[in-house]
């Protein structure tokens, strides 16, 4: 066996004894990181305690960054790695680090929940997880389609809202843009009360659309039930199709 194909082993969960202690590590300092980045937002931190969560940040992308690299090196098909849903997070996990080194991230403070991202690399490890992944690659064309409706449902509830309710509330649904909250609280069947029609045409029409929000909860529930369904009938060695994204079993 060379020295690739061991590394392999060691580095992909499931593999043996090596391999789950790495597949231990990883997850232990993935979840040290989320704590340490949680304890970074407590005021009034000891400037010691600064030092030590700078340090451990360090250790811990170094340690993410090899792992990459590894993963990189050992893959069959690099460039699928790469763009794959584990090849995307493993690079996001430690893409924070590394922009930070050009960017102050303290006025761009959006890129520093990029470190989030770590949480997704327990994905690996966890065959429920994984189950997810194939479920949602199963479905992913039907969720297209209902992501579009929805869009389409978003837009048409928007303006049906602003012409009932604009001559009554003109500061409230001042336009479309501003009827768009009102939408997706309704369709959703969120329900704030913050923003609400006065009218007779405006508690119709919102009636109309929560009719139609009991549904566009229900469609991605439902195929999502069924695909998991399907799903939990394959075995671990079947789920790995789906967990590198290559082609699904056939049930």
């Amino acid at each position: 066996m060379g020295v690739k194909e061991r590394v392999r082993e060691i580095i992909e969960p499931g593999k043996g004894g090596a391999s789950k202690v790495f597949d231990l590590f990883i997850q232990g300092l993935v979840l040290f990181s989320i704590v340490s980045f949680s304890v970074e937002t407590l005021p009034g931190l000891e400037p010691e305690t600064h030092h030590f969560l700078e340090l451990s940040e360090k250790i811990g992308v170094t340690i993410f960054s090899i792992e990459y690299c590894l993963r990189i090196w050992t893959a069959e098909n690099k460039r699928r790695f790469i763009f794959s849903f584990f090849g995307i997070i493993d690079l996001m996990a430690i893409l924070p680090f590394y922009l930070s080194m050009g960017i102050d991230l303290r006025s761009v403070r959006g890129f520093r929940l990029l470190r989030l991202f770590r949480m997704f690399k327990l994905f690996r490890y966890n065959r429920a997880m994984n189950l997810y992944l194939y479920a949602f690659r199963q479905i992913k064309a039907e969720l297209v389609l209902f992501v579009a409706v929805t869009m389409f449902l978003l837009y048409l509830a928007a303006v049906g809202i602003y012409y009932f309710e604009n001559d009554a509330q003109p500061q409230v649904f001042a336009s479309v843009f501003h009827s768009l909250w009102w939408a997706v609280a309704t369709l959703f069947t969120v329900g704030y009360g913050d923003v609400y029609p006065i009218t007779l045409g405006g508690k119709i029409f919102t009636f109309v659309i929560l009719m139609l929000g009991v549904g566009v909860v229900a469609v991605p529930v439902g195929l999502l039930a069924t695909s998991l369904t399907q799903a939990s009938k394959l075995s671990s060695q079947e789920l790995e199709a789906a967990k590198s994204f290559k082609e699904p079993p056939t049930l």
